[in-house]
Order: structure tokens, then C-alpha cells, then sequence
């Protein structure tokens, strides 16, 4: 979560910070429908604002990391994944489970880290105390390191970041049975009898697809136990700050990461995309775009920004 400071004699002449509004994130403010953003072949949504909220979602995945304050189109998404208890990434987990009720929906899976578990569950219980519902839902606690399957063909692993209080990133992993080699020529009827006698003809394949980092320094980059982030063919990173008014060791104060420290490591991303979130709430569109703009080979042409909000 940003925290503002006067950091010389111009930032105290910098406007107000501006109110994040959860409107259904497929619709602008004339009401009128926004085609999705859509990065290596996955539709993505959401709202990510230092300090406001942040809510990133992919549908075809059926899941969202962090929820900020709900956005609408959170709600359908059946799993979610918080990556530490700021409330600008998890103030909105009452109203998500409860929305969810209210529309008579499955109770949600969400996965927190779990130091944070047995006080989300008292949070739970205090809602329920007020609201008077059920509050129905699955929660779980994953460890840095630790996997959790969510579909047939996906798995979701935490790593380890680096933010003022606990937090975890997490990588979705597409998972596929490969025929092993020496199987390789047999009928359908001879791979079944295999099959049925207890014997494995497949090797289990796993490809990182989608990396998220949630509020963190830069040092996650550094991490040798973190390759597979970097390697995902779609890396959500924040970016909070963007230009000199703030200074590398100010985002570090705080637990951010400063694009000055993506270029430095720049030769160190190998994903086919990377978008950037949670840019300071100081900014302007136009302004995040101009910085962006100045990117340079390797990361030029693999920078994608979420601006939603601003």
C-alpha cells in the first residue's frame, strides 16, 4: 500500500489523490461496453491503484488475484488468490463472499498466505456477527512453495516477495500429461491394458502462464527460487513509481517496486508479456504512457499497462 510523503518542494504541490470507482470493468463512464484487454491469448480485467485497490482478474482462469474493494466482474470468478492483507487488496473479501450468497452462487475458494488465515477467519466471523449470513466459503492457506491445484489442468504456486508486512506472489501453472517416449507407436488398446495394470505412460508437464506479484520491491527478481516467475509467459508486476519526482530508495522505504529498477533488471525477464500495475494514484495517464514510452529493447514491445481507474 503507497504511502505518500513530501519528498521535496514540488510533491507538496501535487493534487489530491483520486477516488477509485468500482464500476464492471468492461464498461466506461458512458455506459458503454470496452472490449477486454487480452495479453498472449488471455482476457484480462480489473482495477489496480496504489493504495486504492487492486483487483486483477482472468476469467478464462476463473480467478482473480486480490479483490480490492469487489469490482463486479470479481464476483464470478471462483477462485481467488490474496497476496497479503493491505486493505486496498483485501478490503473487499466480505462483500465478495456475500455477493456471492446473495446470487446464490458456490461458495468461493480463496487462498491466502497463511499467516494471515486465522485472522481472515475472525474477519469472517465478525461479518457474520453484523450481517447476519452464512458467509459461506472455502478458505485456505498456502506457504511459500506450496501448490495447490485448481483445475484438472492448472496448479497455483505462492513465492516469495518482498513488502512492508507478509505477502506472496503466485504462479499459475498449466499442467499436461505427455506420452512418455518408450510408449510411443502402441494401439489405444495396449496404452489402456498399461494403464489398467497400474503402470504410468505419461510424464506430468508443467509451464508457468501467468505470474502475479502483488505489492513488492524489486529483490523478488533476484531470487533464483523465483525463475519460474520470470519465465511466465505473462508477468503482472507492480510499478508503482515512474519518474524522478520519486526516488528509487522512497519506493524501497515502502515496499514498492520503481520502473528505474525494472529497466536496471530488464535482461532478466524472459516472459512474452508483462503488465504493469498499481501505479501511484499521483499520476496521470498520460504520464504513466509517456514513461512507458521510453522503454527500450529488451522490454519494449512486451509492456502492457493497466490504467483502469485513472
Amino acid at each position: 500500500m503507497e504511502k505518500e510523503t513530501k519528498l521535496n518542494s514540488s510533491s507538496s504541490q501535487e493534487k489530491p489523490q483520486k477516488l477509485a470507482v468500482s464500476l464492471p470493468n468492461n464498461v466506461d463512464k458512458k455506459g458503454k461496453k470496452k472490449p477486454l484487454m487480452t495479453i498472449e491469448g488471455y482476457p484480462v480485467e480489473g482495477l489496480s491503484i496504489a493504495g486504492l485497490e487492486t483487483c486483477i482478474i482472468f476469467p478464462s482462469l476463473d480467478l482473480a488475484f486480490d479483490i480490492g474493494r469487489c469490482p463486479q466482474r470479481a464476483v464470478s470468478q471462483n477462485f481467488v488468490f490474496i497476496s497479503h492483507a493491505h486493505m486496498d487488496h483485501i478490503g473487499g473479501l466480505p462483500m465478495y463472499v456475500a455477493t456471492r450468497g446473495l446470487n446464490r452462487m458456490k461458495p468461493p475458494t480463496i487462498i491466502v498466505p497463511t499467516s494471515i488465515k486465522p485472522t481472515v477467519e475472525q474477519l469472517f466471523e465478525v461479518h457474520r456477527q453484523l450481517d447476519g449470513s452464512e458467509l459461506r466459503h472455502v478458505l485456505i492457506g498456502l506457504d511459500i512453495g506450496e501448490e495447490i491445484s485448481i483445475r484438472r489442468d492448472l496448479k497455483v504456486k505462492a513465492f516469495k516477495t518482498h513488502h512492508t508486512i507478509k505477502s506472496q506472489g503466485y504462479v499459475v501453472y498449466q499442467v499436461k500429461e505427455k506420452l512418455k517416449q518408450e510408449y510411443h507407436g502402441l494401439s489405444i488398446r495396449e496404452m489402456k491394458n498399461l494403464k489398467l495394470s497400474g503402470v504410468k505412460i505419461t510424464d506430468t508437464i508443467s509451464h508457468p502462464e501467468i505470474a502475479f506479484t502483488g505489492d513488492t520491491m524489486s529483490d523478488f527478481i533476484l531470487d533464483e527460487s523465483n525463475s519460474d516467475v520470470l519465465k511466465a509467459t505473462v508477468l503482472v508486476m507492480e510499478c508503482t513509481f515512474v519518474e524522478d519526482r520519486v526516488t528509487v530508495e522512497h519506493a524501497r522505504e515502502y515496499g514498492h517496486t520503481h520502473l528505474y529498477e525494472i529497466i536496471k533488471h530488464a535482461d532478466k525477464f524472459q516472459n512474452k508479456a508483462i503488465l504493469m500495475i498499481h501505479f501511484s494514484a499521483r499520476y496521470t495517464v498520460e504520464e504513466i504512457q509517456e514513461a512507458m514510452s521510453k522503454l527500450e529493447a529488451p522490454l519494449a514491445g512486451r509492456v502492457h499497462i493497466l490504467t483502469e481507474g485513472f
